[in-house]
């Protein structure tokens, strides 16, 4: 698609997916296994290359830190539903995941699933994984998920005991469990059922909880579920996955898959080359947007772009910085000018985390304007020392974002404060910004469709990246949560907005859209809906 044609689709694409939304409020996963019939990989397949910007910084399913770690586990770890469109869910480990009343559900898990080290995926493999997830002892970014269950926390860890209660396996293809009170059913099933990749019982229970983040099972996964196997990883450079033959969905059509870890210009450069396939896309790997026009003449490339809840946002600590100090930032920077130097115009300045293409985003919501004198003013009253130097933190690999820090770098000192650049690989960032060891940095979030984005703004989740300890956020998301329907819901998450903004809880940049740009001989590869391209991931096959 031309840059012509790029609003006509972007809005096109954007009254779809709010039909979706709407449309597809039902409690059953709908449809039966379509995907069982194997059929064999061809000998001699032509292997896929990917290019992506960063390593992943942890191949641990419960712990999912970033956008490159996400793809990456998709690959080799199943969930129990498949999500390929906004709440349009697709059996997988699950056959079906159903409820009469929004509160007492049963699951029916595929009797074909099974551990590539040839063990049956059961009922205990999936009470185990939501057990293991809200044990106090457990680091991850998925307790929020299970905060809907009886027995947890606001911070979905038990509150007593070792067992969530009314969780149990019934049989071995059969879960049954209870909600705190009646929820949207879409709500479950996006966050219990597409976004907790389940773990093997027979591997994980023999470690200690604690240790588990560091274990050589969540950085070198052997015993796994999906449709690829982790062959070798080399931090910076490589990942090799093998197809997954008994893979229970059917034997992946490519023998070999391989991602290729380099910044902006030299995937380019492998595109035009025919060195890569495809882009990962959605953020964490794609190409510089001046260089879109070349590539859209190609004769072997396919370039198309989507709206997508892709924000880039520059992070404060909130335990270091007052609110004062942050909306001074928030208003020292020209993120309009960010939006039309660096993207073309294929990017806005979003008031949060909630872009357009958020079911709750209300559009009654203004950012905090571009306002040097009210800036000034701002952190003037914040009692900041501004002849203290301030060091921002730079992932590499993301072209534009690194040209947005210099941005924001002369942006702050035209209102009086002393930012240093420290450009650093991505897994490094990420882990700074786990132990809280940063003053300001910079990450890009592709948040899930629903709404519930709690898991970035509660005390003690791993990706509470702005280190962000606010009582009254976390109640309003306790209460988004509880909502039975997605229009109940829209307004809470209106006031979510509204306090991120006032707040300053961190600094939306800006939203991009997501470009996919593959091969013409390619079939698979990434949807609209990024989080979702990976569904049927064992029909991707060069032709």
């Amino acid at each position: 698609m031309s840059f012509l044609s790029k609003m006509n689709k972007s809005k096109l694409l954007a009254a779809g997916i709010a039909l979706a939304l709407g449309a597809m409020l039902t409690v059953g996963c709908g449809g039966g296994d379509k995907k069982d019939a194997k059929a064999p990989a061809k000998a001699g397949s032509k292997p896929i290359y990917m290019g992506m910007f960063n390593s992943p910084t942890s191949f641990n399913p419960l712990l999912m830190p970033d956008a490159s770690g996400r793809i990456m586990i998709r690959y080799i770890y199943e969930a129990l539903l498949g999500q390929p469109e906004p709440y349009k869910f697709t059996p997988h480990l699950a056959q079906s995941f159903e409820s009469q009343d929004g509160q007492n559900y049963v699951i029916k898990l595929n009797p074909k699933a099974k551990w590539t080290d040839g063990k049956p995926i059961t009922a205990d493999d999936v009470v185990f994984t939501y057990n293991l997830v809200a044990n106090p002892k457990m680091q991850t970014s998925r307790g929020r998920y299970v905060a809907m269950l009886e027995g947890t926390s606001p911070a979905g860890k038990l509150l007593k005991g070792d067992k969530i209660p009314g969780l149990e396996a019934k049989d071995a293809t059969t879960v049954v469990f209870k909600t705190k009170a009646p929820m949207d059913p879409n709500y479950v099933k996006c966050l219990l059922g597409f976004d907790i990749p389940i773990v093997p019982k027979h591997i994980w229970e023999k470690l200690d909880p604690a240790t588990i983040a560091k274990s050589e099972v969540a950085t070198k996964p052997t015993v796994t579920s999906g449709a690829y196997k982790l062959v070798k990883f080399v931090p910076g450079n490589s990942i090799e996955l093998e197809a997954n033959k008994d893979y229970y969905l059917g034997t992946p059509k490519t023998e070999r898959f391989f991602v290729k870890i380099e910044n902006g210009t030299n995937i380019v450069t492998d595109l035009k080359a025919g060195k890569l396939n495809m882009i990962a896309g959605g953020g964490v790997g794609t190409a510089p947007i001046k260089d879109i026009p070349m590539l859209e003449k190609e004769p072997n490339l396919v370039v198309k772009h989507y709206p997508a809840p892709a924000p880039q946002l520059l992070e404060i600590n909130n335990s270091k910085y007052n609110v004062k100090f942050r909306r001074a930032v928030t208003m020292g920077i020209n993120r309009q000018i960010m939006c039309d130097k660096l993207y073309n115009g294929f990017a806005y300045v979003t008031p949060s985390l909630y872009t357009k293409d958020s079911p709750v985003y209300d559009a009654n919501v203004k950012a905090l304007p571009y306002d040097v004198e009210a800036a000034k003013k701002e952190l003037k009253e914040s009692g900041y020392d501004t002849s203290k130097e301030i060091v921002l933190q730079v992932p590499i690999g993301n072209v534009p974002r690194e040209q947005s820090a210099d941005l924001i770098q002369q942006n702050l000192a035209a209102i009086g404060l002393k930012v240093k650049l420290q450009k650093m690989d991505f897994p490094t960032v990420i882990g700074n910004a786990r132990k809280g060891n940063f003053d300001m940095l910079l990450i890009g979030l592709a948040p899930s469709i629903d709404p519930d984005h709690s898991a970035y703004y509660s005390k003690g989740s791993a990706n509470n990246y702005a280190v962000c300890d606010d009582p009254k956020l976390s109640a309003m998301f306790a209460e988004g949560m509880a909502q039975p329907n997605l229009e109940k819901r829209k307004i809470v998450y209106s006031n979510i907005q509204k306090h991120l903004v006032e707040n300053a809880i961190d600094v939306t940049l800006y939203a991009t859209e997501y470009f996919t740009i593959q091969s013409k001989n390619l079939v698979g590869g990434i949807k609209p809906y990024w989080e979702g391209s990976w569904d049927d991931v064992h029909t991707w096959e060069l032709k």
